[in-house]
């Protein structure tokens, strides 16, 4: 079985990330993942939840939205729904803890560090290109307050990437575009550190459970797909930051 855009079964799609998108955030991408585009702003404001008040510790949290255009129907604002539907809930909790996991919460005052991900177009992964594009949002950001002289070093521990797997037409394949994601008989998204620690495993069996041999070639799979993301994210940010992060 050939793939929709004739790619490996083990092989990526082309993965471009622009810094320096908006002229306006502390840290801004443009992130496209095949035919999915995100954009990743980030922002630091001079305040915390109420529950580190005091504490001398910042936060991290994230926004997630698919805009109107980002699908073949038009998607409906939240805000015309008069609420968050569950899915984008989902997605920027994920977001939020994926990059708080990397991060001293320590190192950065009481400030707090917003992502918005914004999907302008989609075409399957948008979570996990948001993942991937918000760290070097997140790198740019904080490095904007350090060459300020707000902070002395960046308070990153790791590089974070995520990905999806799934087995297609019993074929196990990695990065699923729509087409692919909505065919897929298991589905996973997996966030991982440049240490090979997890962050998050989330699988579904959609038509029967499968098995734990499976789910082993998945998780390596995944893991190479993230590999290669870190050196994007590095080849991205440049050699000077990325030092700085791994450190």
């Amino acid at each position: 079985m050939n793939r929709i855009d004739n790619r490996l079964f083990d092989e990526l799609r082309q993965v471009k990330i622009t810094r320096d998108y908006l002229m306006h955030p502390d840290g801004s991408v443009l992130v496209e993942v095949g035919n999915t585009k995100v954009i990743c702003t980030a922002i630091l404001e001079d305040r915390v939840p109420p529950f580190l008040k005091g504490t001398g510790k910042g936060w991290v949290t994230a926004e997630y939205s698919m805009l109107p255009g980002s699908t073949n129907v038009r998607k409906a604002r939240d805000i015309n729904k008069l609420k968050m539907d569950g899915r984008t809930q989902e997605i920027q909790r994920l977001i939020g803890r994926s990059l708080r996991s990397v991060v001293d919460l320590n190192g950065f005052g009481e400030r707090t560090l917003t992502i918005d991900c914004d999907v302008i177009q989609a075409d399957g992964g948008t979570r996990t290109a948001s993942i991937t594009g918000a760290f070097v949002a997140m790198a740019d950001a904080f490095n904007f307050i350090k060459n300020k002289k707000l902070i002395d070093k960046l308070p990153i521990k790791s590089f974070v990437s995520a990905v999806s797997v799934g087995i297609v037409k019993d074929e196990i394949m990695l990065d699923l575009c729509y087409e692919e994601d909505s065919a897929a008989i298991v589905d996973m998204n997996i966030v991982m550190t440049d240490k090979n620690e997890f962050i998050e495993v989330q699988g579904t069996g959609e038509e029967s459970p499968f098995k734990y041999d499976e789910l082993l070639k998945l998780i390596k799979l995944a893991t190479k797909g993230c590999n290669e993301l870190y050196e994007i994210q590095r080849k991205t940010l440049g050699e000077e930051l990325s030092e700085e992060i791994v450190k």
